[in-house]
């Protein structure tokens, strides 16, 4: 049966606005999968599964981005955008207390942090999702759906293949422990920022640097390079936003240098430069040069 004038129009707009959504949080991932499984990791999804995630997450959004915007296969991409919306509400609320004001910011046009209007706004999303299903046609051709799912699974691997290849330098250790945990390297943009807590020159170097505005998807680890029990200490009175890790030992033999204090600026796993002066305008041009801070 025919379904009402109004009905059609609000189904293709539903399903436009759908499409908006997921296509440009699926192709975000695609084309920045390095950053985004070091974000799935905050998001306490495990290190192991980040990366994978990562992919499994943007093939899938990408797709129901693209199924929905096709009317014969609208009602598929409706159900996959739902799922995909159902999944993140259950497993942000799940994990509430632990991820509350953390950024999710999902979808690149979508600002927003976990919190009390976290439900409401992707319940919203749902709902737009389950009125592009039932409005739309019965959805028909599997074959045409999953050359689709092929096409953007390829794009996928190519990207992430890409990113793979552009990372050079030193390889830092996988894993480090920071603040008594494992501690992934691996994933997103690290400073590793190596200090005596008795230098003055550290100290004057930490207090600088905690008036910079870093990026927020840089992670501050400071490795002290003698008296440890002083670390916590040294991060409290300097202000700078760090965690600490007493992996001296380990971190030093892949980055030697001499007296502190010293840095490592880290991509995806691998060194993309030193930050080895702390005088006049350094280290703020070398940490704007690459792109750590505004």
């Amino acid at each position: 049966m025919d379904m009402p004038a109004w009905k059609t129009i609000a189904g293709h707009v539903a399903a436009a606005l759908v499409a908006i959504l997921f296509l440009s949080s699926g192709i975000w991932k695609i084309t920045d999968p390095i950053v985004w499984a070091k974000n799935l990791e905050e998001f306490l999804v495990p290190a192991w599964l980040s990366t994978p995630g990562t992919l499994a997450l943007a093939v899938g959004e990408t797709l129901a981005g693209v199924l929905v915007l096709i009317p014969r296969f609208r009602r598929w991409g409706g159900w996959l955008a739902s799922l995909l919306l159902v999944v993140f509400m259950v497993w942000v609320g799940w994990h509430y207390t632990a991820l509350v004001g953390k950024d999710c910011s999902c979808f690149p046009i979508v600002k927003r942090a976990v919190g009390p209007m976290f439900f409401p706004e992707d319940a919203a999303m749902l709902l737009l999702a389950v009125l592009a299903s039932l409005w739309a046609r019965p959805s028909s051709s599997l074959r045409g759906a999953v050359a689709i799912l092929a096409a953007v699974a390829v794009f996928a691997g190519a990207s992430y293949g890409y990113a793979l290849s552009h990372l050079t330098g030193t390889k830092a250790p996988d894993t480090i422990t920071v603040d008594g945990q494992p501690y992934s390297l691996q994933h997103g943009r690290i400073f590793l920022f190596f200090y005596d807590p008795n230098c003055g020159h550290c100290d004057a170097a930490a207090r600088t640097m905690a008036k910079f505005h870093w990026k927020d998807d840089v992670t501050i680890i400071g490795i002290p390079t003698t008296m440890p029990r002083f670390a916590a200490a040294f991060v409290r009175d300097t202000g700078i936003q760090a965690k600490t890790s007493l992996d001296l030992d380990l971190l030093k033999k892949v980055f030697p240098f001499g007296d502190p204090p010293y840095g490592v600026a880290l991509d995806g796993g691998r060194e993309i430069g030193p930050v080895s002066h702390y005088d006049g305008s350094e280290p703020a041009d070398t940490l704007r040069k690459l792109g750590f801070i505004d």
